[in-house]
């Protein structure tokens, strides 16, 4: 009983932390950033007002002018409201992290500051958690508390299965969300089988890939005889570490898996953040963010 009330109390505990940590970057940095980034769905009409010297006379109101005998301009204003819908890859190598953090804490940090920007912008919020099923969805919907039941998913979450399906997380997106929303895909993999339904997702919605990855991703330091273990298989794998021959060979490796899945993300056209588990979030964001708002 009492290691329940500990596991509850850290629970909150971590909530607390990455809400005031995700709402201070919200606050400092990213609110506008985000607004100016992710438009509204288009204007609606919000009132009239006097012709001013220098108005537009597309904008003149005829009816509104020929009833009071004088020129008068119609106001719109963005409609604003929309929806994003977090898909987070919660399959068993999300728990793997070398540095400060696991690859699930820096997702759970990236939907914490994605979420709390959304919500100061009156726009819905949504969750969907993926290994190779759907594990949770949890409908978009507006405010802090909303948001916060979101991160006690995401950190709490424990996967039914430990393998990775994005195919089946994209096209369960695609079958529930008709109207445009903002899609944010967070996972450490990229899956060429999910190609064609990233593409019509990216045609649809505001689709964005958040990849996670790790210092080890790319470089092992020499050491010695190491033993891997597949995270989503259980697979082992015996790796030598001291010979430079073969580091070298896995660098060469990796690099050229990531430049190539960087490739293929740029030839779809889909906006990819890639963030690092021993890296600040806040640089990655930013870059990103900037290169919305010019997009637009």
């Amino acid at each position: 009983m009492q290691q329940g009330v500990r596991n509850i109390k850290d629970l909150a505990r971590t909530i607390r932390r990455i809400e005031i940590r995700s709402k201070r970057l919200v606050n400092e940095l990213f609110s506008g950033e985000y607004h100016s980034s992710f438009k509204g769905r288009g204007i609606e009409f919000s009132h009239v007002r006097e012709y001013s010297w220098g108005d537009d006379v597309r904008t003149i109101d005829w009816n509104t002018s020929a009833r009071k005998n004088d020129l008068y301009v119609k106001l719109f204003t963005e409609e604003r409201e929309r929806t994003l819908m977090l898909v987070l890859d919660g399959s068993g190598s999300m728990f793997f992290g070398s540095r400060q953090r696991t690859r699930k804490e820096l997702a759970a940090e990236a939907a914490a500051v994605l979420a709390f920007s959304a919500i100061m912008n009156n726009d819905k919020v949504g969750l969907l958690i993926f290994s190779d099923q759907v594990e949770k969805f949890i409908p978009p919907r507006k405010g802090r508390s909303h948001v916060l039941v979101i991160l006690e998913e995401i950190i709490s979450f424990a996967p039914q299965s430990r393998g990775t399906d994005i195919n089946a997380a994209l096209s369960f997106i695609r079958s529930i969300q008709k109207k445009k929303a903002i899609v944010f895909l967070i996972t450490d993999l990229f899956d060429e089988q999910c190609e064609q339904v990233m593409k019509v997702l990216n045609a649809r919605h505001d689709f964005v890939v958040v990849h996670l990855g790790d210092p080890l991703d790319i470089e092992i330091p020499p050491s010695g005889i190491l033993v891997f273990r597949d995270p989503e298989t259980g697979e082992k794998i015996v790796f030598d570490a001291a010979g430079r021959r073969a580091l070298k060979q896995y660098r060469t490796i990796r690099q050229a898996q990531r430049e190539s899945m960087a490739k293929k993300l740029g030839s779809l056209r889909i906006d990819t953040i890639y963030l690092q588990t021993n890296r600040s979030i806040i640089g990655a964001l930013n870059r990103f963010f900037r290169y919305r708002e010019k997009r637009v």
